[in-house]
């Protein structure tokens, strides 16, 4: 049963009992820093911890909160917890050619996985063909090499896309890839309307961060706007962004940075999708979001919480959202690959769980765990299982999942919630000085930014104050432990660049030039680019072509030089 607390006594009973307690706190304190030189502690992120928290440090009251399922969604954004479902197990997976990818992706759909993430290499990240000069070398070795509607219908060969939630992480070409996955499932005999899952589509973290681009900014937001205009009506379970801390956090910024320059960048798409003259509450309803989870377990639980609060109140307050499915954060949460480490990886085994666990605390929607060998290459079968087994092991024998938000309440969580939140907002503010994302992007400031935060976590690792077992500390004199790692070989390329001499042999050229100039005529157009490049991908034009298509009207982005 669940007990009830006594009712609260008058104000100047509260008072007492506050200046009571800052009392002891006080005596406490001084018996505690006694004859010792004063200890200092801190988070990732540089922000001093204090050795004990109590309800003076807590700035608001808890009841304001709500509960979960209810704004401003702190204590998450169901009702029901992971009592009513649990997270969505989705491990990021792709490699080689899209025949291997879909007997790995078979593979894990066969030992409990829920739902698909696809990882593309390097050449489709950056919309390259597999036959193209620049991807030499490269095809199939980050992740799975897709080139057409036809790669795209063989990665998915057997898989039905009304039964399966896909996430594609991609962004320069976003809107190519997803393109070719609707017209996959047509093939398949489903629609648009039936799909489920993400296309991660946040280019703004890629000018900050990651560096996979293709268009300048402008017309590469109006693409993702125009994801936005036609996803609402044709495609309204899918999730038309991610917008995604993990890679800027990969990058080297802190948490607080994490979560603000995220934030700030799913503001300007909710501010550019109202330019377009978008109802808010039309699209904003199918924005997602990406963290990366740390090793500061109670500082990435923080993290969550407070996004979830800042957005609710920021879409409400200032953007005006009435249905509150605008107003909640949903997010996919990984565990942070620049935390895996090439010494001792097994260690990694349990580096990943416990930031499992912090994303579970924090109320993740869904969650990929990494697997020990990915610091050294793309992950064997082996490593991905005991990655899945992680999170298995987390949902079905912990009980971590019986209790909604179970650290709510804590003095230390709520302080540091209420730390994040205002951390945030003090760069928020940054962020407007520079003249918003764009501008700061355009100067500079953002990539300084977390290049500074980078080199101070560097620089502590190597004078020892950040500990890094197996690394900086706790060596052993003996050899590595050897384990088996998956080797992409040329075999990939090969047979790429003979299925795409293939494809352009058997398809209708004509027909290719026609969608493709109707592409151009759409691109030099306002109207929503969209439609034809449905056209495109169901005449099997190339992903290179597509992209050269619109670059031929958008230009290329060139990065200035910053440092």
């Amino acid at each position: 049963m669940t007990s009830i607390s006594n009712p609260p006594g008058t104000r100047a009973e509260e008072r007492a009992e506050l200046e009571r307690l800052r009392a002891e706190v006080a005596a406490w304190r001084a018996r505690y820093e006694r004859g010792q030189l004063r200890d200092i502690a801190f988070t990732n992120s540089a922000r001093e911890v204090a050795p004990l928290y109590t309800q003076l440090d807590v700035a608001h009251d808890t009841a304001d909160e709500g509960l979960p399922g209810a704004y401003p969604y702190t204590r998450g954004i169901h009702p029901t917890g992971y009592r009513g479902k649990l997270w969505t197990m989705r491990q990021f997976a792709g490699f080689g050619t899209a025949v291997e990818t879909n007997a790995r992706y078979k593979f894990l759909l066969s030992q409990g996985q829920t739902g698909l993430s696809v990882a593309f290499d390097f050449p489709t990240l950056m919309g390259y063909d597999s036959d193209h000069p620049r991807s030499e070398g490269e095809v199939g070795k980050c992740g799975v090499a897709i080139s057409s509607l036809e790669d795209m219908e063989t990665l998915f060969d057997g898989i039905p896309l009304d039964k399966v939630s896909t996430s594609m992480t991609i962004n320069g070409p976003a809107i190519i890839l997803w393109a070719f996955y609707i017209a996959a499932a047509e093939k398949q005999g489903v629609s648009s309307e039936k799909l489920r899952g993400t296309i991660q589509n946040d280019i703004l973290k890629e000018y900050m961060a990651q560096h996979a681009w293709v268009y300048p900014i402008e017309p590469a937001l109006r693409l993702i706007v125009d994801c936005f205009e036609w996803g609402a009506p044709h495609a309204p379970l899918w999730n038309t962004i991610s917008i995604s801390g993990y890679h800027i956090r990969e990058a080297g910024a802190t948490a607080a940075q994490e979560l603000a320059f995220t934030l700030a960048n799913g503001f300007t798409y909710v501010e550019r999708g109202i330019d377009r003259g978008l109802n808010v509450d039309d699209f904003a309803g199918r924005l997602s979001f990406f963290w990366d989870v740390h090793n500061d377990f109670f500082e990435e639980i923080a993290k969550m919480r407070a996004g979830r609060r800042i957005w609710a109140r920021r879409l409400k307050e200032k953007y005006g959202a009435k249905d509150p499915r605008s107003m909640i954060l949903r997010f996919h949460s990984q565990t942070a690959g620049v935390t895996l480490t090439a010494q001792q990886p097994v260690n990694n085994v349990v580096r990943v769980a416990y930031q499992a666990m912090a994303a579970v605390l924090g109320g993740t929607q869904s969650l990929h765990t990494n697997s020990m060998d990915e610091t050294l290459a793309l992950p064997t079968e082996y490593a991905v299982q005991v990655a899945l087994r992680t999170q298995q092991i987390l949902a079905y024998e912990t009980g971590v999942p019986n209790v909604i938000d179970p650290l709510g309440g804590s003095y230390y969580i709520e302080a540091l919630t209420d730390q994040m939140e205002a951390d945030a907002e003090r760069i928020f503010a940054d962020i407007e000085e520079q003249g918003g994302v764009v501008r700061g992007i355009e100067n500079g400031w953002f990539q300084r930014k977390i290049a500074e935060s980078a080199a101070r976590q560097q620089w502590e690792i190597e004078q020892h104050r950040h500990v890094i077992v197996g690394v900086n500390e706790f060596v052993t004199e003996e050899p590595e432990l050897s384990i088996p790692l998956l080797k992409v070989g040329a075999d990939a390329e090969r047979d790429q660049k003979a299925k795409m001499a293939a494809l352009r042999a058997r398809r209708d050229g004509a027909e290719c030039t026609r969608r493709l100039e109707a592409l151009r005529a759409a691109a030099r157009s306002k109207t929503n680019v969209m439609p034809a490049l449905l056209e495109c991908a169901r005449a099997y034009c190339t992903l290179y072509e597509i992209r050269a298509a619109m670059e031929d009207v958008f230009g290329a982005y060139r990065e200035p030089v910053f440092f």
